[in-house]
């Protein structure tokens, strides 16, 4: 997915991090910089999710996601200001913030488009109507508890049987999302505007069954077989227990986010800055 051209916006929202006061108070900032720009700016959440043209986000990744689920599935660019430690999608340091809005206000700035994935739960595994019906940009993930017996995942590709996964459970991620919790778990490092899942199992009792990237023109469905204690999660910020019987669907999602990008910075680049590659 190539990067496209990021549109002058007229109603920007700003999303600060709400436990973080110096992301609150920087909010105050943005909004009199904006506002004496002549735009008009959206504070409330109901209001960036349904109007904003363009959406400043002050904090992490945890906090673009919250904003990308305002949205909704509705394309408005998303200015990610990293005011965290790690942060793999909000690439802007704080001190280029100024900078990166006059470009977007100038309508110089792209934007590199994201995959979604669509997750229904199914009941007892029926096909009616789901129970649930969400999507996620970086990761849908079925996990046992802490102190439950391994759970058993019947797993299929399209109408392919992948296999049973005996395991702490399966995390299915976006190319977005496997620099997060697929990551910890020793997944691949996917570039972001590929088009892929992710299909990575946790502590696998079979160390033969390692991480699968697949296309992502077929739904990948993961039916719970046995009785452990096991919980579908969604981007970490929520989630669901299952039953035996249940079954997850996940599919490609025709939505997009659309990242605002740093000029300044390459994917390989935020890499070696989070991941500190070649210093000892």
């Amino acid at each position: 997915m190539e990067a496209l051209a990021c549109p002058v916006p007229r109603r920007i929202g700003i999303v600060p991090k709400k436990s973080s006061a110096e992301a609150v108070e920087t909010a105050h900032y943005v909004e009199s910089f904006l506002r004496a720009k002549g735009v008009d700016v959206l504070r409330d959440e109901v209001a960036v999710g349904r109007d904003a043209d363009l959406v400043v986000v002050l904090g992490g990744d945890g906090t673009l996601i919250h904003a990308s689920r305002l949205l909704a599935g509705r394309p408005a660019p998303i200015l990610g200001i990293n005011m965290g430690s790690l942060g793999f999608m909000t690439e802007v340091p704080q001190s280029d913030m100024y900078p990166a809005l006059e470009h977007v206000l100038a309508g110089q700035s792209t934007v590199s488009p994201r995959m979604k994935l669509r997750i229904h739960l199914h009941r007892g595994g029926t096909s009616g109507e789901p129970e649930l019906d969400a999507e996620v940009l970086n990761d849908a993930v079925i996990s046992k508890g802490a102190h439950s017996p391994m759970a058993e995942l019947d797993t299929s590709y399209g109408e392919s049987y992948l296999t049973n996964y005996k395991a702490d459970g399966v995390i299915i991620a976006t190319p977005t999302g496997s620099t997060a919790y697929s990551l910890a778990a020793n997944g691949p490092i996917v570039y972001p505007t590929m088009r892929g899942v992710i299909i990575n199992p946790i502590c696998p009792h079979t160390l033969t069954q390692r991480p699968l990237l697949v296309p992502d023109d077929l739904p990948i469905n993961v039916v719970l077989l046995n009785d452990a204690k096991v919980f579908l999660s969604l981007d970490g910020q929520e989630g669901v227990a299952l039953s035996r019987g249940d079954r997850v669907q996940v599919k490609s999602s025709p939505n997009r986010v659309l990242l605002v990008q740093n000029p300044a910075f390459h994917f390989f680049g935020i890499l070696r800055a989070k991941l500190r590659w070649g210093e000892r």
